[in-house]
């Protein structure tokens, strides 16, 4: 029985332009044979056990045979596997997605095309160019600025393209942007035209630079400008002059950050950091690993009417409530088992996760730590409260209630275990601008996978006190601390840091 192979384009790089229909995809493949030039991301939403084969090629490095790619299409199309060919940018422009496409047809494979954002067109409007604009330019030409080498002579015509009444745009380009910028001079284009490289298109490295037509290679030299990038000649590169060079302008925009949450919990905060401009490394230092407490019975696995035997249960990370809820759909319960509860949450974010589940927090302190949310309980009588958290914590809550007199069951829901860092992520720590934290165990797990001493010049981001006090006990300070202690108050820190 044949498969199917679907020829995707993944975009230009950001990985907010992944089409809906590859994010599908990507997650429903069998095989996915994907290139050099694709979103960080792509692959993070492929499925458990699906097969990763890199095809990419890179000019003067290492290179795959278009041949044996064809080979690899045809033969896990033929072994009934949805494969997917992911594809930097759209498949159809400057991608071979069209000869591909041929051998699969021969083949007798079935395929799909799945258009991408073509980089031609997502650059410019990334660097504050339009490629068209009404009064400047009704047309637009994609160029390829490297042709196949074999061709006997070049299937470009210089003067027609010369004349081209619009925009001109050159995939592909830069080392060859002496000679397109004589060609296009030789052929009657005006020398002092406004020309655009763009590096690094929709990426947060991205950098720009403007000339003219006769000058836009000697001035891409001089800035050292590098593949993959863009470039773009007429009358709208003058565009980005007059303010509308947004990406750049973004609040973390240069700034690298190192993210050391847990790798299953990053995601949410680094694709946030991305949107802020940053290039982010994730640095996951912990590991969160679920554990399997049985929930007593007659204190849940009660009708709808009758309360809960507890009359406090108090989360303490959203960690704690995603686990504390999947223990109770265990016992085929949901959030009506809570009847006649009061809900503790230390913090926003945990707050936020119990709204997830249809559970409003009853008692939220103003600080995500533990002593605010005793201060917040007051004097509220407590005959037996439930914690659930992690195994390894800080014991000044179920202290405090006890003291009262409250009879309290701890609910140790997952573990944190040290995840150790290769040495390149150690390096992109030590060379990052902005080290985030946001626990005390991602502080001294980060101190111990550096041996000791973190010997960095980035500017430390502390989520709360607790982390902080942390921090400080191995001898750093942070540079800030978050206000709210979430991720919310975490990014706010940081974006102020980064302005001041």
């Amino acid at each position: 029985m044949s498969g199917i192979v679907h020829l995707v384009g993944a975009g230009p790089g950001d990985p907010g332009l992944l089409t809906a229909r590859a994010v599908e995809l990507i997650a429903d493949a069998d095989t996915i044979l994907y290139d050099r030039l694709i979103p960080v991301t792509a692959l993070d939403g492929a499925r458990p056990g699906a097969e990763l084969i890199y095809v990419g090629k890179e000019g003067r490095g290492p290179q795959m045979p278009q041949e044996e790619i064809d080979r690899l299409l045809v033969e896990h199309g033929r072994a009934g596997k949805r494969v997917v060919r992911l594809k930097g940018g759209d498949p159809f422009v400057f991608g071979r997605g069209g000869e591909e496409a041929l051998v699969l047809r021969e083949a007798g494979i079935p395929f799909e095309i799945v258009p991408g954002v073509t980089s031609g067109v997502a650059a410019p409007a990334y660097a504050g160019i339009p490629v068209t604009h009404r009064e400047r330019a009704s047309a637009v030409a994609l160029i390829t600025g490297h042709e196949n080498p074999d061709k006997p002579e070049s299937a470009i015509d210089w003067p027609a393209l010369a004349a081209f009444p619009g925009t001109l745009v050159f995939y592909m380009g830069v080392k060859q942007l002496p000679r397109i910028a004589e060609q296009l001079i030789a052929g009657g284009r005006p020398a002092d035209q406004p020309a655009a490289v763009i590096e690094r298109g929709t990426l947060p490295g991205q950098r720009t630079i403007v000339a003219t037509l006769e000058t836009i290679a000697d001035r891409a030299a001089a800035e050292a400008i590098r593949p993959p990038s863009i470039t773009l000649v007429g009358e709208v590169a003058a565009l980005r002059e007059e303010g509308i060079g947004w990406f750049e302008q973004r609040p973390l925009y240069g700034k690298t950050v190192a993210v050391t949450r847990a790798r299953e919990q990053a995601s949410g905060l680094a694709a946030r950091l991305r949107d802020l401009g940053a290039e982010v490394v994730e640095t996951p230092v912990i590991r969160i690993v679920p554990l399997d407490p049985p929930l007593d019975p007659l204190d849940f696995a009660r009708p709808p009417e009758e309360a809960c035997a507890y009359d406090l249960i108090c989360f303490t990370s959203p960690n704690g409530v995603r686990l504390f809820f999947d223990r109770l759909a265990d016992i085929r319960h949901d959030a009506r088992a809570l009847y006649g509860t009061r809900v503790a949450a230390i913090g926003p974010a945990t707050a936020r996760a119990l709204r997830a589940h249809g559970v409003l927090a009853d008692v939220l302190p103003d600080r995500a730590v533990a002593e605010s949310l005793v201060d917040a309980l007051g004097d509220w009588p407590v005959e037996r409260a439930l914690i659930a958290r992690a195994r390894v914590a800080r014991d000044v809550l179920p202290d405090a209630l006890r003291a009262t007199g409250a009879e309290v069951d701890v609910l140790e829901l997952y573990e944190t275990f040290a995840e150790p860092l290769t040495a390149e992520q150690l390096e992109a720590v030590r060379t990052a601008d902005y080290v985030t934290f946001t626990s005390a165990s991602t502080v001294t797990n980060l101190l111990s996978a550096a041996g000791g001493a973190l010997d960095a010049q980035a500017r430390l981001i502390s989520i709360g006190p607790v982390t902080s006090e942390a921090l400080r006990t191995h001898g750093l300070e942070p540079h800030a601390e978050a206000s709210q202690h979430d991720i919310d108050g975490l990014l706010a820190a940081l974006a102020a840091d980064a302005s001041s």
